[in-house]
């Protein structure tokens, strides 16, 4: 059976797609089945794959029109997409008027499940309605942490959120882990926030941190995860690192490839 992960943040900017773009990629280069599902209205993980915002049908018809999944997933050079655009907004209205609400995403992904081991979910950076459904839809969060103050200060309501949807909408959501990003071994701060990420979720912190690198923030314009734009910088080596960590976590023996 495949396993669905959302990709949680309500904090813009911390390297939330970014995550979802390289770590999709990198398991596909594995040989994984994997699909990356856009549910942030900006489609920042659709441009990021290459492929046009305006590409229909998308996962606003999943969601809103019943379009099958199967329809809207678009095979890239990186791996299968359900892209996403600004149409996607007007479904946080939409949805409001619909009975059970909460899990029209997790019926929608019902049927293509288990054609995949992982189905990532790029949510929008903020906990609203489109957020929630991936949280009942999912089987586990991935969070990544931004290495700044603010970024610790965020964890809390979204910890509150996770915890209050495991026990009332969905009870086999648990936390997959948290990912440090534009970590800087040489900064304070970086090891402050290291440190008390450790201090509160111990295990739960993947020991790969992803550095800051200009390569990562250079990838997205040229439509390309960075594993493809550059695969020998840091950004790309501490991707691939994490992917052989996320699967050691999901019990497959690994061997480095970087």
């Amino acid at each position: 059976m495949g396993k669905i992960i959302a990709i949680v943040n309500q904090k813009g900017g911390v390297g939330k797609t970014t995550t979802c773009l390289n770590l999709s990629y990198a398991l596909h280069l594995r040989g994984k089945k994997v699909l990356l599902c856009d549910c942030d209205p900006q489609g920042n993980s659709t441009s990021g794959f290459g492929i046009n915002k305006s590409s229909t049908p998308n996962i606003y018809d999943v969601i809103m029109n019943g379009e099958n999944p199967e329809n809207a997933t678009i095979k890239t050079k990186f791996g299968n997409l359900i892209p996403a655009n600004r149409e996607l907004t007007g479904a946080l209205i939409e949805l409001v008027g619909i009975d059970e609400r909460e899990f029209v995403m997790k019926k929608a992904f019902a049927s293509i499940k288990d054609k995949y081991d992982y189905i990532f979910i790029d949510c929008p950076p903020s906990l609203e309605l489109l957020t929630l459904n991936a949280l009942c839809a999912a089987d586990s969060v991935l969070v990544p942490v931004q290495c700044e103050y603010f970024a610790l200060e965020g964890l809390t309501d979204l910890v509150n959120t996770v915890k209050t949807v495991n026990k009332r909408l969905n009870p086999v959501l648990k936390f997959e882990g948290f990912v440090l990003t534009m970590y800087d071994p040489r900064t304070k701060l970086s090891l402050e926030v290291e440190e008390e990420i450790k201090k509160f979720f111990g295990e739960k912190v993947y020991l790969t941190r992803i550095p800051r690198n200009v390569r990562v923030s250079e990838a997205p314009s040229h439509g390309m995860p960075v594993i493809a734009y550059d695969k020998s910088s840091k950004g790309s080596k501490a991707y691939l690192k994490l992917a052989s960590e996320f699967l050691t976590a999901q019990g497959e023996k690994q061997k480095l490839f970087w």
